[in-house]
């Protein structure tokens, strides 16, 4: 018989205790070093010198980099409907010339809209795919030798105004070759139905988990391995950016595998702070969630096939991750099986159903309703609890019996995801999922200092 608690372990995860733990860690060496700065931070000459381990820059502190020195680069396929508020959100953040629109066979008016907007605009030949078309803009455009650090960003993203000063900060250790933005998702004044909402708010439970308790922890400067920057609002040192292979054949999507390519050849570390938000638009209906999920399994499972794992802690954490993924994953698929299995006897009691016995006893050698309840339903549960705290949401609670079964679903894509990974090869070739416009505030431009 599983214990309860060895089940629920097994669904949700070692990981997000880890990684919390190291969280945990992370936020008191912050604090630490914030106290001995304050206290060791003198003024020799007129200048600051600090402690620790940036005392071989005493005389010539880092150079900040500022809004000024980002480039903006946003792909765009079919996104008459949100190019506009999305340009007009980051344009409130950064000059106008620094934002570039790359059309990626885009066949309604993005390219018309984007050109009204007075930023770069240019468009690729055909429908490359988003990877094809980054890797031509970003040798187009030049913005490489023109820029410090590419800002990436997807056409239904925008970006919330404290981005900048959090995120921008991280680049000051030149170790950090990436900053991954914390990705949360807009819902308001979308016009959403009933499954519209329970997919945005499943998506932002994932997202606040995987955020605070992973993420977190797994990009702090002394233990820093994260299996993903992922692409809605991801920012690059512009000089490593010749150094990654953007488009290889194959893959479905490029934020895998440039994420892989940071580590595997050594480029570098990736930044992350909760404060560097943006909000992007989710799936407003079950079947693009379901095209969606497939695309990013599939794009995870084709780049662990492309980069063979190497010794190193960026491959062990991905080895540990993707082993408890299969684990958890094989445990919910078979969830509403051993369920019916145990309550399905309780219908028929007292008649002698022998296919239906035999299954009930075997199964339940292994598992009970009672442990099924507390080792995967209450875990559940609890988890909603903490997300609508720390989002203060209370209206997580009303979707909270509808998310283990949003989960057991994405864990069969997941699944399923393998072998295709394997069996097949992909174009990049993307459509837009079905876009609503936002009629979201902007705040008014003013003029960014370096």
């Amino acid at each position: 018989m599983i214990p309860w608690w060895v089940l629920a372990i097994a669904v949700f995860g070692t990981n997000f205790t880890l990684w919390g733990l190291i969280g945990l860690m992370r936020l008191l060496d912050s604090s630490t070093q914030r106290w001995w700065q304050q206290r060791g931070a003198t003024s020799v000459s007129g200048q600051r010198v600090v402690v620790g381990r940036d005392r071989q820059h005493r005389h010539d502190p880092p150079t900040r980099v500022g809004v000024a020195d980002v480039a903006v680069l946003m792909p765009a396929h079919n996104e008459e409907r949100v190019i506009v508020d999305s340009i007009q959100a980051i344009t409130a953040l950064v000059p106008p010339e620094n934002v570039h629109v790359v059309s990626d066979g885009s066949t309604d008016r993005t390219v018309e809209l984007a050109e009204e907007c007075g930023v770069h605009v240019i468009s690729t030949a055909r429908n490359v795919g988003k990877a094809g078309a980054l890797q031509e803009a970003i040798r187009r455009f030049g913005l490489v030798d023109r820029f410090e650090v590419v800002m990436l960003l997807d056409a239904d993203t925008h970006v919330e105004p404290g981005y900048f000063r959090a995120a921008l900060p991280l680049f000051d250790d030149p170790a950090v070759v990436a900053v991954a933005g914390c990705v949360t998702t807009s819902w308001r004044d979308r016009a959403l139905g009933p499954i519209g909402k329970l997919v945005a708010f499943h998506r932002q439970r994932i997202y606040t988990m995987t955020q605070y308790l992973m993420k977190f922890g797994q990009t702090w400067r002394r233990v820093n391995a994260t299996h993903i920057v992922p692409g809605f609002a991801s920012m690059y040192r512009a000089e490593v950016l010749p150094r990654i292979e953007v488009n290889p054949p194959g893959l479905v999507i490029e934020d895998f595998n440039m994420t892989f390519e940071v580590y595997q050849k050594r480029l570098g570390k990736v930044g992350f702070t909760p404060s560097a938000v943006a909000a992007t638009q989710d799936p407003g209906n079950f079947k693009d969630y379901v095209k969606q999920c497939k695309r990013w399994s599939l794009g995870l499972w084709q780049t662990v096939r492309l980069h063979p794992p190497r010794a190193n802690l960026f491959s062990l954490m991905l080895a540990l991750l993707l082993l408890e993924m299969l684990a958890s994953s094989f445990m919910l698929v078979l969830l509403p099986f051993v369920a019916l299995a145990l309550i399905v006897p309780l219908l028929f009691d007292g008649l002698a159903v022998p296919v239906v016995d035999e299954v009930h006893d075997f199964v339940a050698g292994f598992a009970t309703l009672p442990t099924l309840f507390f080792g995967v339903v209450v875990p559940d549960l609890v988890l909603t609890c903490i997300v609508a705290v720390l989002q203060r949401q209370p209206r997580f609670l009303l979707f909270a019996c509808f998310f283990l079964a949003l989960r057991v679903l994405d864990a069969g894509i997941a699944l399923s995801a393998i072998p295709a990974a394997w069996l097949s090869k992909s174009s990049g070739r993307w459509r837009s999922p079905g876009r609503r416009t936002i009629d979201a505030p902007v705040t008014p431009r003013t003029t960014p200092t370096k």
